[in-house]
């Protein structure tokens, strides 16, 4: 099984490191589970205008190919004047209307206020449902405040156990998924 967390931002470290951290959880559930991280800020994405994935000659199709050829997703991004980050969007703008058809695709937003909790809820979610993706219960609002300054790790334990819960939610859906469509 292949999990790819995207960090859907081109500024800071938070959304990126509770993204890893979620594929971390994972790797210790099960080791089979090969984990990637795809970044945004280390590509150069085209704007999304309709035009075909394989039109565009930067890093738009291959993204696109890593994260359509997952088994599953987590969905990471930082919560901008109520809304998820333009750079996520423009992403998933790309996409076929079937892109994650029988995928997981989890969910994990940062942000400065606990008033953000909710817009990947009325977001995010129907997006990623458009697609067909199936959106565990288990997402994650990850405040400012529950990063060490420092050393950016989470130092809130009940956050990093529900980032441990969305792993093991994604893990057993997509296992559920996998197994049903062999049969």
């Amino acid at each position: 099984m292949k999990l790819v967390g995207i960090s859907g931002t081109l500024a800071g470290d938070k959304t990126s490191k509770a993204v890893y951290d979620v594929l971390e959880a994972a790797k210790l559930m099960d080791t089979s589970v090969k984990t990637e991280l795809i970044d945004l800020r280390d590509y150069e994405l085209s704007f999304a205008d309709g035009s075909p994935l394989a039109y565009f000659e930067d890093d738009t199709w291959p993204v696109a190919d890593k994260i359509m050829s997952a088994d599953c997703l987590v969905f990471g991004t930082p919560i901008y004047q109520a809304s998820i980050a333009g750079v996520l969007k423009n992403l998933l703008d790309h996409f076929p209307e079937y892109a994650f058809k029988n995928k997981v695709t989890g969910i994990v937003a940062t942000g400065l206020s606990e008033k953000h909790f909710l817009v990947t809820e009325y977001q995010l979610k129907p997006v990623l449902s458009y697609f067909k993706g199936l959106v565990p219960t288990e997402n994650v609002f990850v405040q400012n405040d529950c990063f060490d300054l420092e050393s950016g790790e989470i130092i809130d334990k009940l956050i990093a156990k529900r980032l441990r819960n969305l792993a093991e939610e994604i893990l057993f859906l997509q296992g559920s998924i996998n197994e049903r469509m062999e049969r």
